[in-house]
């Protein structure tokens, strides 16, 4: 559907066509929508490895295929980045979690948004030159198990790659945001809830993409299709399709070995989805994805039997022409606790004992910094970066030593660190220069325990998400949990696996970071700050208030020899969903800065201005249903909107601070699908009315209590 420029946006457009901005750009007599063509036709493979020596583009999620966020850019230094000022900034209009990397071509911007929108914008003004909506059902949030987010495009010869919450992987005209290609990632859509909310790579004239769900039903791979055609080129999968295969190449016949045939896992696919990291090595013409945890998580419901349960929490090397497996490292074998090792993977080479090593760099969730020889999958050295709790180190071979009874059966035990992760997906940075790495470093406390009477994907109320269709296998805080959760900026020295500096933060869950040759380190924060770093002390030397807080990764590039940096900020994702840390909470924008910007700030919203602050009273309810409530929050409500009346929610509303009149018409509201056009579940056929009024019960019940 083509939008007339005068048109106001609609949730169905397809494509805006405004181009106002680059028409001063224009050069011999040719349209603005050629000159995007031509810049972006000449993205390759070639390009993007040119750029990363010069950086003067940012033409893929983390930079280039090095993935080391690093711009050589130094125009903005320690020196000066005091007088760093807004140039503009370009309203997403979504409230949900902006997680995305902008892609930044010649001057022009590409940068996706909730439900896998996506927003092509001048980046010398600010302005929209289109907008591509892929019109997901909304019914698909229910298959996100953390916000409908996107972290990012990719670009190559003249196209633009996303993929959509829904699991389809578009092409779309780079120009002029028209839909050239749209192909099905889903192997089975009535077996497993697959979702998209990683960036693609590009590599070659393929376009890769993994996907999401094993908390849920899935079973991970990653494909790759022509960029050109969308014909699928090959497929990998990172788990065994069942005890007895029939196995699709040879890794997947070693990789059976490794689990119990008699565990409930092919059941429910087993997981292992490849949700981020993706990371192309053109110099061995490998591609290294990293594997996610296991559906169920618990392995003991699992593969009760053990075992490694290969290729779950590994990083694994492929053939990038191909797709043949090559090798692997599992950093967690038989993982049980959602240590995923999807976490952002960061290639150099460095010198190590004295020997000049090509390794890739990981910080994953289970809290020890990787440091793997990329040319064999070798394990050089991990240490924890955090506080961890559940394994004493690694061995020299690269295998954990696990602390004894990390994998408590009953009675509850707090693993640090929890299923959030000590680093999650938000991308960390390596500059050269310092030879550090910036990591977005946090804890959020959570207990788990071995869950005796699960059963896949039954309602069992008590066991969280369970009837979304959850297949966890453990208990969610079965004790209360001692740690206090934190977050911090953590400068990493790889070579020698030892803390630099660190700054502290009020909370988890803040942003992405980028480092540059001007010696500075940007990140944005949970509270709504966007801050800049000296990269070899830590000492803070600017900061400027934003509308929201950031948990998305900044960019820096150039456009007429004026370095810009630009930050995607919208709160939201697993976290942010029930949490929030600031009393700013604008719809999702992108901010852009340069040395003397001088734009006026945007309009901030408050949370007070569209929600309640105080806590709900006057429900009538019966004791005898307090419990049982409780129960069912858990099953349904819990993951969302978080505890009720402990805080006032994320960018998902607490419910204990509602108003009364949704309390009382809960059964209907929630039956009826009064918000399903937001993403939330349907839940007719799930929940019965008199179920809802006990959840409404319990709701009532935690605002009296908290309110005494």
């Amino acid at each position: 559907m083509r939008i007339p420029v005068t048109a106001p946006l609609t949730a169905g457009a397809m494509s805006c066509l405004l181009f106002g901005g680059l028409v001063a750009g224009a050069v011999n007599g040719a349209s603005p929508a050629d000159r995007v063509r031509e810049a972006t036709s000449a993205v390759d493979t070639a390009m993007i490895i040119a750029n990363e020596e010069t950086t003067e583009h940012w033409l893929s999620y983390n930079l280039g295929y090095t993935e080391q966020r690093y711009s050589r850019l130094r125009q903005i230094t320690t020196d000066n980045v005091g007088e760093l000022g807004l140039a503009w900034s370009y309203d997403i209009g979504s409230e949900r979690g902006l997680e995305a990397t902008p892609i930044v071509v010649d001057g022009v911007m590409y940068v996706s948004g909730p439900w896998s929108t996506v927003h092509a914008i001048d980046a010398r003004t600010g302005e929209r030159l289109w907008y591509f909506d892929p019109e997901v059902d909304p019914k698909y949030g229910a298959w996100a198990c953390c916000d409908v987010v996107n972290r990012g495009v990719a670009v190559y010869r003249g196209k633009v790659f996303v993929g959509a919450l829904h699991g389809y992987l578009i092409a779309l005209d780079a120009a002029t945001g028209e839909e050239v290609w749209r192909r099905d990632t889903n192997i089975d859509r009535e077996r497993y809830r697959h979702t998209i909310t990683g960036a693609p790579r590009v590599f070659n004239d393929t376009v890769v993409i993994g996907h999401g769900g094993a908390e849920l039903t899935a079973r991970g791979y990653v494909t790759a299709y022509d960029t050109e055609t969308g014909v699928k080129r090959w497929r990998w999968y990172s788990v065994p399709r069942g005890p007895q295969g029939p196995f699709e190449d040879p890794s997947m016949e070693m990789a059976a070995a490794t689990w119990d045939p008699d565990g409930v896992w092919h059941e429910v696919g087993g997981g292992g989805t490849i949700w981020d990291s993706m990371v192309y090595d053109p110099e061995l013409d490998l591609l290294y994805v990293g594997v996610g945890n296991g559906t169920p998580w618990n392995r003991d419901v699992r593969s009760p039997a053990g075992g490694d349960n290969l290729f779950l929490s590994s990083i694994v090397a492929l053939n990038a022409s191909t797709g043949e497996y090559v090798w692997h490292y599992q950093q967690v074998p038989g993982e049980t606790w959602d240590y995923t090792a999807t976490q952002h993977i960061i290639l150099a080479d460095l010198e190590i004992g004295g020997e000049e090593r090509k390794v890739l760099m990981q910080a994953p969730k289970n809290g020890f910094f990787f440091l793997i020889d990329r040319t064999d999958g070798s394990f050089i050295s991990a240490e924890p970066f955090v506080e961890v709790n559940w394994a004493e180190g690694y061995d020299s071979e690269g295998r954990p030593i696990e602390v004894e009874g990390a994998r408590a059966q009953d009675g509850g035990r707090e693993v640090i660190p929890t299923a959030y992760g000590a680093h999650n997906w938000h991308p960390m940075s390596y500059n050269p220069e310092t030879g550090l790495v910036y990591i977005p470093a946090q804890g959020v406390p959570l207990a788990l325990e071995s869950d005796p009477d699960y059963q896949p994907s039954t309602h069992q109320p008590g066991h969280a998400m369970s009837n979304l269709g959850w297949n966890l296998g453990h208990l969610l805080n079965t004790v209360p949990p001692e740690a206090k959760p934190f977050g911090h900026l953590l400068a990493w020295d790889p070579v020698n696996q030892r803390e630099v500096w660190r700054q502290e933060y009020l909370s988890p869950w803040n942003g992405g970071t980028v480092t540059t040759a001007g010696n500075l380190v940007f990140q944005g924060t949970a509270d709504g700050r966007f801050l800049a770093y000296d990269a070899t002390t830590g000492e803070p030397l600017w900061q400027q208030e934003v509308g929201s807080g950031v948990i998305a990764g900044p960019v820096s590039y150039a456009i007429d020899g004026t370095q810009y940096v630009s930050v995607a900020v919208g709160w939201g994702g697993v976290y942010g969903l029930a949490q929030r840390h600031t009393d700013r909470a604008s719809p999702g924008r992108v901010y852009t800065f340069t040395l003397g910007g001088d734009a006026d700030p945007p309009p901030v919203r408050r949370v007070e201005e569209f929600r309640g602050t105080e806590l709900v009273s006057g429900y009538a309810y019966a004791e005898d249903d307090v419990n049982p409530g409780a129960m069912l929050y858990v099953s349904n409500c819990l993951m969302c909107h978080g505890a009720p009346a402990l805080n006032n929610g994320g960018n998902i509303p607490n419910l204990a601070y509602s108003d009364l009149s949704i309390l009382e018409q809960l059964p209907t509201l929630v039956l009826e699908g009064a918000w399903t056009d937001r993403g939330m579940p349907h839940f007719e056929g799930r929940l019965t009315e008199g179920e809802l009024r006990q959840i409404a019960a319990y709701v009532q019940y935690m605002a009296d209590t908290m309110r005494e």
